[in-house]
C-alpha cells in the first residue's frame, strides 16, 4: 500500500483517495518567462514518478500541471526584450516541454493555461467577496488573511514569518499588512482582462485554486510542489479554498553547497546540461536524494548518475528478454510505495542487476533482465537500447569545442556569470578548461 508524508500533520500516512480507482494530482508547473533549471526541474521529475506509480496501483487516475502564462516576471522579460508576453510565454513554455521530454518526463493528462482560466478566477473572487474574506480596494482585490484563522496551519509559520515570506506589499489601503493579492489592475500596455473592478489581471495564488476547481473539482487527493510553494503559495491556496487530502514538498536544490542564484552566476539551466549530460543521467541524479530532502548538485553528480546508469544497461546489454516476474520488481514497488523511497528503490535496481549478472541459467537470466527493465520503467530509467546508451559513453568533442567556445564568448564580453555557468558544464563531462594566453584550452579530467 502506497504511503506518503502530508505536509498537512506533517507525517507519513495511507494513501487514501476520494474516488474508487481514480486519484486526481494536481502539481503547480512552470511560470513561463525564462529557461528551466535543475531545481524547476525536480518537482516535475518527481511527481512523474509519483503519477507513474499511481498508474501502476488505479485503473484511472487524473493528474494535472499548470502553466503560469501571466506574471509579472513575463511581463518584465516581454519589456525588456521588447515582444508581447504571448511571445515569451510561449517560447518558454515549448522550451520547458523539450527540456522535460529529455528527462524522460511524461506529459500530465491536463495542462490548463492561467489565461483560459480567467472568468473562473473572476467567479472564484467575487465568491470570496461574498464571503467576506476578501475586499476591493485602490483598483485591487485583497485577500483578508484574519477571515481565515487556520492560516498557516500548513506551514507552521509565526505572524512575522508570514509577513517576510509572502513579499507582499506593505501598502497603507491593506486592512492587515498580510493580506495579499487576487485581482490587481493593468495599465494599458499590461495584459489585462474586463472585471467588475476595472481592467485587470489575476494574482498568483488565485490562478491555481481556480484552475484545480474547474478540472478536479472541490477537494483533490495530492497537491503537490516544491517546498518553496508551500508557504505563501500553498496556504494561500488553501485559504481560498483549495482542498487537498495530501499536501506534498520536494525539498530544494542547491549547487555546490550554496543556494542558485542570478547574483552568484550558479544557476545550471536543464537545456546547458543536456549538451553534455544524457538526459537520462539527469533524470538519475535529481532522484538520488529522497524527494523531501534537500539535493546538492556538483560537477560530480552527473558523472555518477552515469556511471550507476552504465552498471544498469551493461546488465541488459546482449540479454534475451522475457517477461518480468512480479516478485523480482516487488523490492523496488516497495521502496516506492515507502513514501517515493527512490535511493531504496536504487538500491533495489542495483541489487536486481546484479542478479542478471549472476544468473547461469539462461531463462532465469531473460528473466530478471525483462524485471529489471520494467523495474525501470516504474522510475522513468533503462528504456533504451542498452547498445545505443553505451555508444553515447564517449566525449562528444564537437559539443565541447562548441561550449567551450561559448564560454570564450561570455569572457571576452565580461559576462562571468555566463562563464563561469559554462565552465561548470563542462565540469559535469568531466572536462577541464585551461585559460591561458587569451586562448582557452581544454582537456578531459582524469
Amino acid at each position: 500500500m502506497l504511503h506518503l508524508f502530508n505536509s498537512m500533520g506533517r507525517k507519513v500516512e495511507p494513501f487514501n483517495h476520494i474516488e474508487l480507482n481514480h486519484p486526481r494530482m494536481y502539481v503547480c508547473g512552470p511560470t513561463v518567462y525564462s529557461f528551466a533549471h535543475i531545481g524547476n526541474a525536480r518537482p516535475a521529475v518527481v511527481f512523474d514518478v509519483l503519477a507513474r506509480l499511481l498508474r501502476t496501483h488505479f485503473s484511472d487516475v487524473t493528474y494535472a500541471r499548470n502553466i503560469t502564462d501571466v506574471d509579472d516576471k513575463i511581463i518584465s522579460a516581454a519589456l525588456e526584450e521588447g515582444v508581447s508576453c504571448d511571445d515569451i510565454s510561449a517560447r518558454f513554455k515549448e522550451a520547458y516541454h523539450t527540456d522535460l521530454a529529455a528527462l524522460g518526463v511524461e506529459p500530465p493528462d491536463i495542462e490548463p493555461h492561467a489565461t483560459a482560466h480567467i472568468p473562473q478566477m473572476i467567479a472564484k473572487i467575487e465568491g470570496l467577496i461574498e464571503d467576506e474574506m476578501a475586499y476591493a480596494t485602490k483598483g485591487h482585490v485583497l485577500f483578508h488573511i484574519p477571515s481565515f484563522p487556520d492560516y498557516g496551519k500548513l506551514s507552521g509559520a509565526n505572524p512575522d514569518e508570514m509577513l517576510s515570506g509572502a513579499r507582499v506589499e506593505v501598502a497603507p489601503w491593506k486592512k492587515d499588512p498580510r493580506d495579499f493579492v487576487l485581482w490587481k489592475p493593468s495599465s494599458s500596455e499590461q495584459p489585462g482582462w474586463d472585471s467588475p473592478w476595472g481592467r485587470g489581471r489575476p494574482g498568483w495564488h488565485i490562478e491555481c485554486s481556480a484552475m484545480i476547481s474547474a478540472h478536479l473539482g472541490d477537494t483533490i487527493d495530492i497537491h503537490g510542489g516544491g517546498i518553496d510553494l508551500r508557504f505563501p503559495h500553498h496556504e494561500n491556496e488553501i485559504a481560498q479554498g483549495t482542498k487537498s487530502r495530501f499536501w506534498v514538498h520536494n525539498g530544494h536544490v542547491t549547487v555546490s553547497g550554496a543556494k542558485m542564484s542570478k547574483s552568484l552566476g550558479n544557476v545550471l539551466l536543464v537545456r546547458d546540461l543536456l549538451c553534455t549530460v544524457p538526459g537520462e543521467a539527469i533524470r538519475y541524479a535529481l532522484l538520488t536524494a529522497h524527494y523531501r530532502q534537500p539535493l546538492d548538485w556538483t560537477p560530480r553528480t552527473p558523472q555518477a548518475a552515469r556511471s550507476a546508469l552504465d552498471r544498469l544497461y551493461g546488465a541488459l546489454r546482449d540479454q534475451p528478454i522475457s517477461e518480468p516476474n512480479p516478485e523480482d520488481v516487488q523490492p523496488i514497488v516497495k521502496a516506492l510505495n515507502d513514501d517515493l523511497n527512490t535511493p531504496a528503490a536504487f538500491a533495489a535496481l542495483h541489487a536486481l542487476a546484479g542478479q542478471v549478472n549472476a544468473c547461469p541459467d539462461i531463462d532465469r537470466k531473460a528473466e530478471l533482465a525483462a524485471s529489471l527493465r520494467h523495474a525501470g520503467m516504474l522510475i522513468g530509467l533503462l528504456q533504451q537500447d542498452p547498445n545505443v546508451w553505451a555508444q553515447g559513453d564517449a566525449i562528444d568533442k564537437e559539443q565541447i569545442e562548441t561550449l567551450v567556445a561559448e564560454r570564450s564568448q561570455a569572457r571576452a564580453d565580461r559576462d562571468w556569470k555566463r562563464a563561469d555557468a559554462l565552465r561548470d558544464v563542462l565540469l559535469t563531462l568531466g572536462v577541464e578548461v585551461e585559460d591561458k594566453g587569451g586562448e582557452s584550452r581544454w582537456r578531459a579530467r582524469v
